[in-house]
């Protein structure tokens, strides 16, 4: 098999705009030079649960350094700050040529560098000059990025240079999502500040969700309030008013980042560094006019096929939904996601899971027990081309079930999980999906809790079914107890009473068991009720069964075709009972007496009166049984 380059993407959040265009630009590079991408990717930090996010990040050990060629960073995304710096040093660690965007702190990485400051700059330069703003709240992303550091910096120094006060009060540090615009709008009112005559955002969707809470309060943007966001992503292009902006080239960022390993790895020279330029685009958030001609049409073609495709996924999503509900076991479920997973129209679909993904978990420990991947996965659902492959375990070190027979694949590994506990994962191949669909995560979240659900269920049933065994199996001599024996002779009581047949019923009661208790200690007398039992359980072939009646009391009852049934079983449990004595080699013997009655079955008479029966014959044995024995003592 010819050996493909193999280069990995690590990056979080694959439904945002800008991880849209930096790993378009990426795959434009790929398909040109046939290499093979794997993209690793979580949905961290997007619905504030931080045992979830757990289970996302996880992700990120099913990385093989060892399996790639380059790595391509877009650490930028992932807003948690230890789970990126332990990818930077797994990443500096393994040897790799690795490009990383927007992230000047690892001089031994390529570095591809937009300019943030800049274009920012001009962005407040602009409100306050133009448009005369002397009051002005920001909202940042996390200073733990070095692209909201840079914004935010930007900030700060236009402010001072037109002798502006920064209110600290004025300043609210997010995350980079919508729902920060409206926390940080929430802030600013319980602080009792004024309104401000600008909201400069360190990104668009922030921005976006002011402009709708501003609007709702009333406000009307730009005549009231000035508000700017950054990235000129989708929305904030087609928003009215339009967003003034900036306009980042992300997929010629995501080109060049692939471009510099390709050049590393082919020995042709290349800058560590490269820096592309970001522009503003000033519109009608700010209140300057458009810079464009109007794109209606454009606008209204796009709108359609996102809406369309919108349309299609809720229908998708409704329809498995539904489906997966009505699945109880594993194979259903499978057959279940099978069908709507051809829906999704990829290359390849695998769902991978962990070896112990059915297995009963309590809370995961200081060792990750219960949270991490184990070193085997299984492949349970694998579709190729159209075509089901069977199952097959895989070591986790090769991450995929099918390794490409090509290059120029381009694969999206998803994680399969339930809060912090690793189920699986997902993988993807050569489908827009993951990028394009507004509902991938939706979808794969719905999936997962599926799969979670099945776990649950088959350990319940696992669960009823050792309740079920307790509830019928004596625990010390491990046959049937009464309740098991109810059970289990009711249905030979009734085929032998439909079938016009006859039963055989022993009676059987230990002899001397209070003696071994009061002598040699309970410990030995459940050794001995122990014994008895076994000897007992020898004697069931065929049809019969046996039960702890009681203490010491036991029982057996099947079918029978013979008077002689009776001296052929009782002399068995006889002989069976000497071996067991002379093997034990104890102080004291192991004895019993034993009834046994042969009868039919109709319906004016009940399993209970025949064992009644049975044992007033056991209890004739046993008198007759200790009058011998003071008989011989005298």
């Amino acid at each position: 098999m010819d050996k493909f380059t193999e280069i990995a993407v690590i990056v979080a959040g694959i439904d945002e705009e800008y991880q849209n265009g930096v790993i378009s630009g990426i795959i434009n590079c790929a398909s040109e030079n046939d290499i093979n991408i794997s993209c690793f990717a979580a949905f961290g930090g997007v619905i504030s649960n931080s045992h979830y996010d757990e289970g996302e990040y996880r992700i990120y050990d099913v990385i093989n350094y060892q399996s790639f060629d380059g790595l391509i960073l877009l650490t930028n995304t992932i807003s948690d700050t230890p789970i990126k710096e332990a990818i930077l040093k797994k990443a500096a660690g393994s040897g790799l040529p690795a490009a990383v965007l927007d992230c000047s702190d690892h001089p031994d990485f390529y570095n591809v560098h937009i300019e943030n400051k800049k274009a920012m700059a001009e962005i407040v330069r602009h409100v306050i000059e133009v448009h005369g703003a002397k009051t002005v709240n920001y909202i940042s992303g996390p200073l733990s990025n070095p692209e909201a550091e840079e914004r935010y910096m930007a900030f700060l120094e236009e402010m001072a240079a037109h002798k502006l006060p920064v209110d600290v009060r004025r300043v609210f540090f997010g995350d980079f999502r919508a729902a920060d615009g409206k926390k940080a709008l929430e802030v600013f009112r319980r602080d009792g500040l004024s309104v401000p005559d600008a909201v400069i955002c360190a990104n668009d969707a922030m921005a976006l969700a002011v402009v709708e809470e501003l609007e709702s309060a009333g406000y009307v943007i730009p005549d009231d309030i000035i508000v700017t966001g950054f990235d000129n992503t989708y929305n904030a292009r087609h928003h009215l008013p339009a967003l003034t902006t900036v306009q980042r080239p992300l997929e010629e960022a995501g080109y060049r980042a692939c471009k510099m390993i390709l050049d590393k790895l082919s020995g042709a020279s290349h800058e560590h560094q490269i820096t592309l330029p970001a522009s503003p685009v000033f519109t009608g958030s700010c209140g300057c006019g458009a810079p464009h001609a109007d794109a209606s049409e454009e606008y209204m073609r796009s709108t359609y096929r996102l809406i369309n495709r919108w349309k299609n996924d809720v229908s998708l999503l409704n329809r498995m939904t539904t489906s997966l509900a009505e699945t109880e076991n594993a194979q259903d479920e499978l057959s279940v996601l099978e069908q709507f997973i051809r829906e999704i129209k990829c290359g390849q679909f695998c769902i991978c899971l962990c070896e112990n993904w059915d297995e009963t978990f309590s809370s995961p420990d200081s060792s990750g027990n219960g949270s991490s991947y184990t070193d085997t996965m299984s492949a349970p659902l694998i579709i190729d081309n159209g075509e089901s492959l069977p199952a097959r375990e895989f070591p986790l070190s090769d991450m995929y079930p099918v390794k490409h027979s090509s290059g120029g694949n381009i694969s999206y590994f998803l994680p399969l999980h339930y809060r912090e506990r690793s189920l699986g994962y997902y993988i993807i191949t050569n489908s827009d999906f993951p990028l394009k669909s507004m509902l991938c995560h939706s979808i794969m979240l719905n999936m997962s809790n599926s799969v979670e659900n099945i776990r649950k269920l088959v350990n319940l049933n696992r669960m009823i079914q050792e309740l079920d065994r307790l509830y019928v199996n004596d625990q010390l001599c491990n046959i049937y107890n009464r309740n098991g024996f109810v059970r289990a002779a009711d249905a030979i009581f009734k085929k032998c009473r439909e079938e016009n047949g006859r039963l055989i019923i022993s009676f059987i009661d230990m002899d001397g068991l209070k003696m071994i208790n009061d002598t040699y200690g309970h410990k030995e007398g459940d050794l001995a009720l122990q014994k008895l039992a076994s000897v007992i359980s020898d004697c069931c072939s065929g049809d019969k069964i046996c039960a702890r009646f009681g203490g010491d009391e036991f029982i057996i009852v099947g079918t029978s075709t013979s008077e002689d049934d009776i001296s052929v079983l009782e002399a068995t449990f006889h002989k069976r009972l000497d071996t067991v004595n002379a093997a034990l080699q104890k102080p004291y013997e192991v004895e019993a007496s034993i009834g046994t009655i042969i009868t039919g079955a109709d319906d004016n008479t009940s399993i209970f009166s025949l064992i009644t029966q049975a044992d007033s014959v056991m209890y004739e044995k046993k008198k007759r049984k200790k009058t011998s024995r003071y008989l011989r003592k005298c």
